[in-house]
């Protein structure tokens, strides 16, 4: 399926680059999607905003909503889409021949996962679920190559995530090869929490056992359970109702030889 068009004449007036085109609301109950993966046009709704670049482009894709918990894609399911979370957050985990359960990654708002079907992958290797009541963009595996060929800028943007994955996942190794389990949960918490990345930090995060967070940095559920009870008495963290509020003062923890 080809996206590229040629332009053709028209007497309109043309829409200044920039601005925001009025485009329909996504996600309406009398939308529906057909087997091409076109999706029916509902009435015009809010005007959506050009710099995000998915949606300068509707055919091929479709935003679905998703709950705390709620799988997105299982573990040796067909793989043949990429898929982009425009709000909420999402794990990525793995189970072993023997039934264990691992999260690999933790996915913040703005990331791409499941990118390994533009390689050739026929099935999915890990699982996707959501963290929590989240929003997430589909794209078919044709058209996301269509638009990385026709559209440069959109190819940046993507390539940009690519780089930056690859980054996070050579820190990753560095962390568990050199440094102690405490500073490795110590950085999980700030990455959860989103501080030093390019977005605004989101101190407040989703609530996640100990155990999951042993299995992330390579130890113990009782070393979590002991290392995070530090983190509370010298004030780097607190409890709520909702999960855990982290303070930017825990990456004193991460500093600290």
């Amino acid at each position: 399926m080809a996206t590229c068009f040629a332009p053709m004449p028209t007497t309109t007036s043309r829409i200044p680059l920039g601005r925001s085109l009025p485009l329909p609301t996504v996600a309406r109950p009398n939308l529906k999607l057909v087997m091409n993966g076109m999706s029916t046009l509902p009435r015009p709704g809010a005007a959506i905003d050009l710099r995000n670049p998915l949606d300068k482009f509707m055919a091929g894709k479709s935003r679905h909503e998703y709950m705390a918990g709620e799988p997105i894609f299982s573990q040796g399911d067909s793989s043949n889409a990429v898929f982009y979370i425009q709000s909420g957050k999402v794990n990525l985990t793995v189970v072993s021949m023997n039934g264990k359960e691992a999260i690999i990654a933790q996915l913040q708002e703005g990331s791409y996962f499941g990118e390994a079907s533009l390689t050739g992958e026929q099935v999915r290797t890990a699982s996707a679920n959501a963290l929590q009541s989240s929003t997430i963009v589909r794209i078919e595996d044709s058209v996301m190559l269509d638009l990385l060929g026709c559209e440069p800028e959109f190819a940046a943007h993507f390539r940009g995530h690519l780089l930056a994955r690859n980054s996070r996942m050579e820190a990753d190794l560095v962390d568990h090869l050199f440094n102690s389990s405490e500073k490795r949960l110590a950085r999980l918490l700030m990455l959860m929490a989103n501080f030093g990345q390019d977005s605004k930090p989101t101190p407040d995060i989703a609530k996640i056992s100990q155990e999951a967070l042993a299995e992330m940095i390579g130890t113990t559920r009782s070393r979590v359970s002991f290392f995070l009870n530090r983190f509370r008495e010298l004030g780097y963290i607190d409890y709520n109702c909702g999960g855990m509020h982290i303070h930017s003062t825990l990456v004193n923890v991460v500093l600290h030889d």
